[in-house]
């Protein structure tokens, strides 16, 4: 079974102090299981761009954990640069290479523009596909007037109100987050020093002044020469090949030629392969006849017939004979799948014209779902850890009361913590339940008994949370145990209010 790919490709308003870059590198690799694939500095951008892919989790730390490290060492007070910015980490684009979905992606960027803001209080704006404002899908519309002018109006301007974060701009700036398709950054130099023939050039070529679809452009003067700095955005669509030589014919006019190009990042295989198909009019080409991919295939092992066997290393975890995970890890593995399920639910509903008046709340509802996924996923296994821990305190001497006394705290502390636990579990599963319940109010009506199943789910998850908190304050004096045992009831009593709610939702629209 193939593992997710997460690419993340951040800009830097930051490349004169090479220190500042290698400890925002550091920070990125820092996180296990993310690869750091590319490194672009431009000194007259003083922008550094960097590249880097890994399990979707992974991935999403090391951006959050860059984006804290920039704000730390960059002050845009003292930054100049060719490059327009708004803020110290400038954008941080997600994009899914496989076994993730585009909404994937967009969840991902709203889960981290959230955090960014709440944690470390920048303001966050969400563009391209994660853009909750039509006005905010392009980059260029959140730059306008830069950070200069962005510390002067948010506050004042309420177009100018971020996503997520305060509503004022510090030294940090804003960060913009969001999710998109495979980006060409390309940049070509012409013959010249005339900075008003690359700029001629980027507006007859850029789509926002109606040149070529797919293509942003700005003319800039870089090392002594007129530059055409691009984002292809669509290079099936729009192909390298034709605003190349868009281009050309275009300096010609003014008499000037290309002199080099370059890429900043990485870029896929195949708009290299289209362009060399075009320029070396191999009509019949075919991809098996590169060399490299063909070995590549042929290496490749033999893919399994079978189908996977979903959740079954922790099923037979749960089968074995040792205590742990037991049966407050299946509580909260049975939460998470039930919140799965109302994700899957919103998915479903969403994008769907008979849907369209409950598309914003079912955005909504997917971002709750997915963190509660994660969190309740984390829980499966702290809640191992928990249980655990008491039967290490149980472990301790007791020879003498001295040692009975440390033993006794220590029982103690480990049974308050394996109590805690499913009550996070009982919460969090609880707001699951809340989620069902709308979904099955307003989501996609084909998928209703899924919604049903996420609920009947999130129910059982509370039920055993349940259970194992009510074991544990067994062994808790009165003190600690009865503020436990008050929460549960409440919680309890929410839940049968609930249920009799879904019954009638869903006797309603016909199950």
């Amino acid at each position: 079974m193939t593992h997710p790919i997460l690419e993340c490709i951040p800009n830097y308003s930051e490349a004169r102090r090479p220190d500042v870059i290698e400890a925002i590198m550091n920070s990125i690799t820092s996180v296990e299981g993310v690869t750091l694939l590319d490194r672009h500095s431009d000194l007259d951008h003083n922008r550094t761009v960097l590249t880097f892919v890994g399990p979707p989790a992974a991935v999403e730390e090391a951006a959050f954990q860059s984006i804290a490290k920039a704000a730390e060492l960059i002050d845009l007070d003292h930054h100049t640069g060719e490059h327009p910015r708004i803020g110290a980490t400038d954008v941080v684009p997600f994009v899914p290479i496989s076994g993730l979905t585009m909404q994937d992606s967009v969840q991902i960027a709203r889960h981290l523009g959230q955090r960014v803001g709440k944690e470390l209080n920048i303001p966050v704006y969400l563009y391209e596909e994660a853009a909750t404002r039509p006005e905010h899908t392009n980059l260029e519309n959140l730059r306008r007037g830069q950070y200069e002018a962005l510390k002067r109006e948010m506050g004042t301007n309420p177009e100018r109100d971020p996503d997520f974060g305060p509503n004022r701009v510090g030294s940090a700036g804003a960060t913009v987050i969001g999710a998109r398709q495979p980006l060409i950054a390309y940049n070509i130099y012409l013959t010249t020093n005339d900075l008003s023939i690359a700029e001629k050039i980027a507006k007859t070529i850029r789509f926002s002044s109606g040149g070529l679809r797919f293509v942003k452009a700005l003319g800039m003067l870089v090392d002594g020469r007129a530059q055409i700095s691009m984002n292809l955005t669509n290079y099936h669509k729009t192909p390298l090949t034709l605003v190349v030589e868009t281009i050309r014919r275009e300096a010609d006019r003014y008499g000037v030629m290309i002199h080099h190009a370059e890429l900043v990042g990485l870029i896929p295989q195949a708009a290299l392969v289209d362009a060399a198909v075009w320029y070396l009019q191999l009509d019949q080409f075919k991809p098996e006849q590169i060399l490299e991919q063909k070995l590549y295939a042929m290496l490749q092992p033999p893919q399994s017939l079978e189908q996977p066997e979903y959740g079954t290393e922790f099923l037979d975890a749960i089968a074995s004979s040792t205590a742990t995970p037991g049966g407050g890890s299946a509580a909260a593995y049975s939460g998470a799948a039930a919140a799965g399920l109302v994700s899957m639910v919103a998915r479903l509903t969403i994008g769907k014209k008979k849907y369209a008046e409950v598309e914003s709340k079912m955005q909504g509802i997917l971002t709750q779902a997915e963190a509660l996924r994660s969190d309740l996923t984390l829980s499966i296994q702290l809640d191992s850890s928990a249980f655990e821990s008491v039967m290490a305190a149980y472990k301790l001497p007791k020879d003498t009361h001295e040692q009975q006394g440390i033993r006794q705290k220590a029982i103690q502390q480990a049974t308050l913590l394996a109590t805690q636990t499913p009550m996070a579990v009982a919460h969090k599963s609880l707001q699951v339940l809340d989620l069902a319940d709308q979904i099955i109010r307003f989501g996609n009506i084909s998928a209703l008994s899924d919604g049903a199943t996420g609920a009947a789910l999130a129910t059982a998850a509370i039920l055993g949370a349940a259970y194992n908190i009510r074991i544990n304050v067994k062994d808790l004096p009165p003190n600690l145990a009865n503020p436990f045992l008050s929460e549960l009831a409440g919680i309890e009593q929410h839940v049968a209010e609930r249920e009799s709610r879904i019954r009638a939702a869903l006797h309603e629209r016909g199950l």
